[in-house]
């Protein structure tokens, strides 16, 4: 979402309804540390993308602080930061799953271009049961208004890509891939989050362990595979098993 869409959007919100806005991992400066960011890091970007979300950031907290915070209005608005969200149904250009999902179901062998760096991997539906628990506790209240909230899987931790990849291949042994030799792109080595605050005032935890999200997701894309027009089914009982899994 662009930066003046956001600003349409909270304007048309305003005085109505409860919204969250998502941004990204990648809002923060990324200072390469083990630990990892807090809401109350600093924002920062080198690349366009990361700059982009930092932005967006800014501009909701500016927002905020002018027309919400102290003000005779009902909206209630958050920002939720989550970063690499994978899973089935996702065929996003230039992202690292999406590109090899896409390959490797037409038996090709994509390029991998930063095979050592870590990644806050969790599941599309981790994230989105996170923001679907912070819009109903901002319904009630109040005293989270305008604040944001990481949202990061702690089951996965210090997970690279090439380690990742291996995991997909014990599930998928027939696919494979090649190391790109150079990187035109500035891109994060190592990115984390602290999700101490989402635990504390949400009490929400991830329930995917790193087999059980790669489970999840070569599962997806094998069964659209064999029936295309059979993706409402396949997710369904994916959200119905996610379910069942204990936090």
């Amino acid at each position: 979402m662009g930066m003046l869409n956001i600003l349409e959007a909270l304007n048309k919100l305003r005085n109505k309804y409860t919204a969250i806005i998502i941004t990204s991992d990648k809002c923060y400066k990324n200072l390469e540390q083990k630990k990892g960011y807090k809401e109350t890091d600093i924002l920062g970007g080198i690349d366009p993308y990361s700059a982009s979300k930092a932005s967006a950031e800014i501009l909701f907290n500016s927002y905020f602080k002018t027309f919400i915070e102290n003000k005779n209005t009902k909206l209630r608005v958050c920002t939720a930061r989550a970063g690499n969200v994978i899973g089935g149904g996702d065929w996003s250009k230039n992202r690292l799953i999406p590109d090899c999902m896409k390959m490797w179901l037409k038996n090709k062998i994509p390029n991998i271009r930063n095979p050592n760096s870590t990644r806050p991997w969790q599941h599309v539906l981790e994230a989105l049961s996170g923001y679907l628990d912070l819009s109903l506790r901002l319904d009630k209240d109040k005293s989270i208004n305008g604040h944001s909230f990481n949202f990061s899987s702690d089951k996965i931790k210090n997970v690279t890509v090439f380690q990742f990849l291996k995991k997909i291949k014990e599930k998928w042994p027939e696919i494979n891939w090649s190391v790109q030799k150079s990187n035109k792109f500035y891109e994060s080595s190592l990115l984390q989050l602290d999700t101490s605050k989402v635990k504390k005032i949400l009490k929400w935890k991830a329930r995917l362990n790193l087999d059980e999200t790669i489970e999840f997701v070569v599962d997806w894309y094998k069964n659209f595979q064999k029936n295309k027009e059979n993706t409402i089914d396949i997710s369904r009982k994916q959200i119905i098993k996610f379910m069942k899994k204990t936090p």
